[in-house]
């Protein structure tokens, strides 16, 4: 069984996708719903967000009972930040087909709930963070203030590309972008250095690549921008990671790259 963390930005739409999941099944309906298949089942392999839901819900429950004072993006951020990219035999994974997938298809990866409970690091999100996106994608100030707490004006800086989110998306990118995001501490104090894999056809740095925190609760910012590499003619999506790491805990964000 499998069950992935999918982390997509603006550009593409948020969920889980669970595969070959053993559930109980209505015997009111064959398998396969056409009218020949007299079949029942009691129990059947299943796929699809339905079968991914009650697995991250029930995650997301364990996680905010060993961590009351977490926030929904803090709980989503250790899932996805946590979660795995290769099989249980430590290779690239495959679809239903056994061809080789990508993020656009596993998100963040096959999720591992222990090491959930202790990432570190998470990308957190405020009021004002989603205030800021509601400006990005449109909103004008009359029709945000009713869920600020105070007096609030849209900036031109405002952007969808800087949304606290765990994973790092550009839908088309022309020349060049530069991102922000920001980490929270929700561990020990340490040193966590910057490593990056680079999607083709872009070169992608980080303007900070060492973070150190101190206390918990402290929070970091950073850049990471990204440059079209050279003339190069991107047809497809590229895909890379970045990888925060002290040594022994690794916070991994997918970079998504849009032709």
């Amino acid at each position: 069984m499998a069950v992935a963390a999918k982390n997509y930005d603006s550009y593409m739409q948020d969920g889980e996708l669970g595969v070959s999941i053993l559930a109980a099944y209505s015997e009111v309906v064959s398998p396969t719903g056409l009218d020949f298949d007299k079949r029942r089942l009691q129990w059947a392999l299943l796929s699809g967000t339905s079968m991914s839901c009650p697995h991250i819900s029930g995650i997301a429950r364990l996680l905010k009972s060993a961590h009351p004072n977490w926030s929904p993006a803090a709980i989503r951020s250790a899932i996805m930040t946590s979660a795995r990219t290769r099989d249980n035999t430590r290779h690239s994974m495959r679809d239903e087909t056994y061809k080789r997938t990508d993020p656009l298809a596993y998100g963040a990866g096959h999720i591992r709930p222990n090491r959930a409970t202790d990432p570190a690091l998470v990308y957190d999100l405020t009021i004002n963070d989603h205030l800021n996106f509601l400006c990005a994608i449109g909103y004008n100030q009359t029709s945000i203030q009713p869920f600020a707490d105070k007096t609030y004006k849209c900036t031109k800086s405002s952007s969808v590309h800087n949304f606290n989110y765990p994973s790092i998306a550009v839908g088309s990118l022309e020349a060049k972008i530069t991102v922000t995001r920001r980490l929270k501490n929700v561990g020990n104090p340490g040193t966590y250095y910057a490593r990056l894999r680079q999607p083709e056809s872009v070169l992608v740095s980080v303007k900070i690549n060492i973070l150190t925190f101190k206390k918990i609760g402290e929070e970091k910012s950073f850049e990471l921008t990204l440059i079209k590499n050279g003339m190069a003619n991107q047809t497809s999506y590229a895909f890379g990671e970045l990888l925060w790491q002290d040594g022994h805990h690794f916070v991994r964000s997918p970079i998504v790259v849009g032709p």
